[in-house]
């Protein structure tokens, strides 16, 4: 049911200009589908949509495209501009960042899918970079030593 309602979300949404959860959920119900707001706000966030402007003040839901591939040179360059300094303490990787980029530069590290990165937690100006081992930690300061230039 929920990949028939998936389905039948993009054809409606590029079909019709849907400004608002409302008129998704209404054009949902002419289509037999029985749905409340928070199924259609369930969804919209499943399928990664989002509004785009259509003009005369106007906006419409459209589908994100979730290629990373064409963004990785935003990301390094966000560590470029953003990062100060590392250190580490065994399996952590402490990143300082210019103050207000440290969740920036998370975000740019977990979208650049290192696999020595289990995950981050980012403050405001420092990120705490978790990795599988030691030794990873050191390959990735490497890795990151050379996309930095630092």
């Amino acid at each position: 049911m929920k990949k028939s309602r998936h389905s039948k979300i993009v054809e409606i949404i590029e079909n019709n200009v849907i400004e608002t959860q409302e008129e998704l959920a209404a054009k949902l119900k002419e289509s037999g589908f029985e749905v409340t707001q928070a199924t259609v706000s369930r969804d919209i966030r499943e399928l990664n949509l989002t509004k785009a402007s259509v003009g005369d003040g106007k906006q419409k839901y459209i589908v994100l495209q979730n290629d990373d591939r064409h963004l990785e040179g935003k990301y390094i360059r966000v560590l470029q501009d953003a990062f100060i300094s590392m250190d580490m303490a065994q399996n952590i990787l402490v990143v300082k960042t210019v103050s207000g980029m440290a969740m920036a530069v998370a975000a740019a590290i977990d979208s650049l899918k290192f696999h020595e990165v289990v995950g981050c937690i980012a403050g405001d100006d420092t990120i705490f970079v978790a990795v599988r081992t030691t030794q990873e930690t050191l390959g990735l300061m490497d890795k990151l030593r050379e996309m930095t230039g630092r």
